[in-house]
Formats: C-alpha cells, sequence, structure tokens
C-alpha cells in the first residue's frame, strides 16, 4: 500500500462558521478580502488547521466557507504553505443515504476547495433520530480515506458510547479516526466533565478539537449586561446567561490582567492546557491577531484551577448543541 499522507495538526485552528454565515454572523462578501488577511496571518504565524463544513454560508451562500477556503489557499504564498489542512464537516442530510452520497459529497466539498479535503469528517451523528442512517454515510468516510482521498476521518459531536462504537466499526476496516471536535470553552465544560470524552479520546489515540471555545463572543471580555448586546439571536442568549457567568468572566479578567494579555487570549489558552485544539472564528485582522495572542505560553496549573473553580461557582453554561450524543 502506497505511504499515506498524514495530517498536520497545529495547537490551535481557525472556524469559519462565520465565512458565508449572514445569518448569525453579519456576513457580507465585501468582507472577502479582509478574510484572505485573516487567513494568511494565521498560516503565517502556524495556525494551518480550517474547520468548515459543506453546510456553512446562509441560502444561496451554502457553501461560501469551503470557496473562500478554495481561493484564500491557492493563492497564499508563504511560509506553512504545505502544512495548511483543510477539515470539512459533511452534514447527515436526511436525503444522504448510501455510501456514495457521502463520496459525492466530498468531490462536492473538494470542487469548491479547488483540492482534495485534508480531514473529512461527520457533521453530527444521526443516532439520536435515525440511527440506521448513519453507517452507511461512516462507511463512505472510510472509503474516501481507502481510496486516498482525505489524509484523515473525524466525528463531530459524538458522545463516548457513540464514540466508542464507531471507532470500533471503522478499526475493524483499519481506519483510524483522527479527530472529534465538540461544543467545548469555559462556559460548555460538559463534553468533557460529565462526559469524560478527553479521557476516551486519549485512550483511542484521537486528537479533541474544541469548537466555540469562546462561547460565541461571550468569553472575549467584550460585552457585560450594561454594554450594547450583538443584533439577533446571538443577544438574546447573551442577555440570559451574562448574569450567571460573572464569576467565569471575573477570573478571566483578574489573570488577563496580571498576565498582560486580554481575556480572549487566556480563555483560548485555558482550552488548550486541556489538552484540546481550539478552532476560534476570527473575521477581521484584529480578532485573528488577539487569537494568536493565546500561542507561546501557557496558564500555571494555579490559573487552570481558578478558572475551573469559577466554572463550578457559574449558574450558567452555553446551551449544549442538540446533535451531541451520549
Amino acid at each position: 500500500m502506497e505511504s499515506r499522507q498524514t495530517l498536520n495538526l497545529p495547537v490551535m485552528g481557525c472556524g469559519t462558521w462565520a465565512w458565508g454565515n449572514r445569518l448569525l454572523w453579519g456576513y457580507d462578501p465585501s468582507m472577502d478580502e479582509q478574510l484572505q488577511q485573516v487567513f494568511n496571518l494565521c498560516v503565517s504565524q502556524g495556525v494551518t488547521l480550517f474547520d468548515t463544513g459543506d453546510s456553512y454560508g446562509t441560502g444561496k451562500l451554502n457553501g461560501r466557507s469551503e470557496s473562500l477556503l478554495g481561493q484564500f489557499s491557492q493563492q497564499y504564498q508563504g511560509i506553512n504553505q504545505d502544512r495548511i489542512c483543510i477539515a470539512t464537516k459533511l452534514a447527515p442530510y436526511p436525503w444522504r443515504l448510501t455510501r456514495k452520497s457521502m463520496i459525492q459529497a466530498c468531490e462536492n466539498s473538494a470542487k469548491r476547495l479547488g483540492k482534495n479535503v485534508d480531514l473529512v469528517q461527520m457533521h453530527w451523528s444521526t443516532a439520536n433520530y435515525a440511527p440506521w442512517q448513519e453507517w452507511n454515510l461512516l462507511e463512505g468516510l472510510g472509503d474516501l480515506y481507502e481510496q486516498g482521498l482525505v489524509k484523515g476521518v473525524g466525528l463531530s459531536n459524538y458522545g463516548p458510547k457513540r464514540l466508542k462504537k464507531v471507532y470500533q466499526k471503522l478499526a475493524d476496516r483499519g481506519i483510524p479516526i483522527s479527530t472529534l471536535q465538540v461544543q467545548y470553552s469555559l462556559l460548555s465544560t460538559y463534553p468533557v466533565r460529565e462526559l469524560g470524552l478527553k479521557e476516551v479520546c486519549d485512550e483511542l489515540g484521537i486528537q479533541l478539537i474544541a469548537y466555540s471555545p469562546l462561547g460565541l463572543g461571550l468569553l472575549t471580555g467584550k460585552f457585560s449586561e450594561n454594554s450594547p448586546l450583538p443584533k439577533g439571536i446571538r443577544g438574546g442568549l447573551f442577555k440570559k446567561l451574562l448574569p450567571g457567568i460573572q464569576p467565569i468572566l471575573n477570573c478571566l479578567k483578574e489573570i488577563a490582567e496580571f498576565r498582560s494579555k486580554t481575556v480572549t487570549q487566556v480563555a483560548l489558552n485555558w482550552c488548550i492546557c486541556k489538552g484540546t485544539i481550539p478552532i476560534p472564528g476570527a473575521k477581521n485582522l484584529e480578532q485573528a491577531q488577539d487569537n494568536l495572542g493565546a500561542l507561546g505560553w501557557f496558564l500555571d496549573s494555579g490559573e487552570v484551577a481558578a478558572l475551573d473553580n469559577a466554572v463550578m461557582r457559574s449558574n450558567q453554561q452555553m446551551v449544549q448543541n442538540i446533535f451531541q450524543t451520549s
């Protein structure tokens, strides 16, 4: 068998949910030039993992995130160019029922990217509502790996019970699961604290990726009960959560001041200290630079413990993704 290309996973990645999403993030095509600058800066600083999905993009802009990443990665010339890793999540839509439907979906993603997908991921498990649908789709991901069309297979929103079953099924075909991504941050400790996912991933040799590591922006320190909140869905959610998460925000601010870092950087560094790869989003250079400041240093064990303690004292957590399985 030909030698297989391996995945290069950095300490931190970049999530691109906002790149094409009008509904939640207010995307507009006029932002594309700025997003290219974000991409270039990230890659040049070693943040070479870009996470996307074939369902990303609102309405007519469906697939926009992948198309933009395709353009940006082709236009980028410079350091770490050969380390760029595009990870896409394929949605198990109700009309995707066969192995071939997943292969076709990945080929469509590759067309938008102008290159093969590096890491193909199942966007969510159908175990909670259509368990019979899932196996064919996972076998399709396995076929992509066997055919050398992807460098790795990953999962998203899986809990330990389902993860072990899927791991075994693919292992029987000699196909490893490289990554699992779940919603994880100081505002969403459930997957690790309650489900024990980190231990299971360590045991199975799977890298845990933390999506939404800044709690949709709540952990940037930019919002308070007295400040203007984002419009729409996020604003409503923030209003509900802010009163209960003050212990976490206060602790973040204290550490940030002591460390001469920003609240964002401390929140992301906590995820890194927990052994996960956070994938914060960035819509402009300022946000990207802020995220990059989380690299090159580590919170000490006392600071991590203080933040963990603040989580216990806080009486609010982010709403869990409805597709997260046990």
